[in-house]
């Protein structure tokens, strides 16, 4: 096996790694566990997410006529009072719905569960955290995943080339900067406009970090691209820029995203 295809294969596996830690790191993977209630264990996994038009959708199989259920939920971060919701019990499954919310809206919740001998359960320990987008379609949401997590295989690529006996770094250098534009700034409006109508929530305008990062990692590797041309030691600037694309994917995916302000209406 030659080197080149040596460093091929440990940079898709770094990438496909970066790609499904983020995946289960992000703030808007379910939330799944287990709870013990009535003699038996259930297992949950509660969405953090809701695309679409339509009133989010809670439900939990217990296969269990005699456990009831009820939802309390209140917009996150207000002083509001919980409001209950009474869940449904049907083929094996209690089920209940959360009302529409705006984009970028969010809703707390937890779920009561009572057996007909009084014992109360409350899952999971912590109120669940679901935020409300629109729908993002696929001609968008395909090509933004799919430039974005290339650019990252090319990144790896680059950095990895500092170990070669003879590196050539321009090639990676600029896909890597060209799949990184499409994904992160083409793309990347398009899905924020999609999710939560607004283009870019990063700074000057906001704090999301998947904005914000992705300007720090284009910015690194426009410094990268430079140095080919007038630094002695390239190399050295274009491992520090794919280490820091690494530790990019490492942030959780649309952390201190899109939020409405309830207690700042205006804001």
């Amino acid at each position: 096996m030659s080197r080149s295809t040596l460093l091929w294969i440990t940079s898709t596996i770094i990438t496909v790694i970066a790609a499904v830690y983020q995946r289960v790191t992000g703030p808007t993977y379910p939330v799944s566990g287990k709870v013990q209630i009535a003699g038996k264990e259930l297992d949950y996994r509660l969405a953090r997410s809701h695309p679409g038009e339509t009133d989010a959708t809670v439900e939990l199989r217990t296969n269990d006529a005699s456990i009831s259920g009820t939802v309390l939920w209140k917009l996150h971060k207000t002083a509001d009072s919980l409001q209950e919701s009474g869940m449904n019990f049907e083929n094996g499954i209690l089920k209940t719905s959360l009302p529409l919310q705006p984009h970028a809206a969010k809703l707390q919740y937890q779920i009561r569960l009572v057996t007909n001998a009084g014992e109360i359960t409350m899952l999971p320990a912590a109120p669940v955290v679901l935020r409300f987008r629109g729908e993002v379609p696929l001609f968008v949401l395909v090509p933004h995943v799919l430039f974005m997590f290339t650019a990252m295989l090319f990144s790896t690529r680059a950095g990895l080339e500092y170990f070669n006996i003879q590196p050539g770094y321009l090639f990676f250098v600029r896909w890597t900067i060209v799949t990184l534009l499409a994904g992160g700034f083409a793309f990347g409006p398009l899905m924020q406009w999609y999710a939560f109508d607004a283009w870019w929530t990063g700074w000057p305008f906001g704090t999301d970090l998947t904005d914000n990062k992705t300007a720090v990692a284009l910015i690194l590797w426009l410094g990268a691209l430079f140095s080919l041309k007038r630094s002695r030691s390239p190399g050295k600037w274009v491992l520090v820029a794919a280490l820091a694309l690494l530790l990019v994917y490492l942030i959780p995916h649309s952390l201190l995203g899109s939020e409405i302000d309830y207690q700042n209406p205006a804001r």
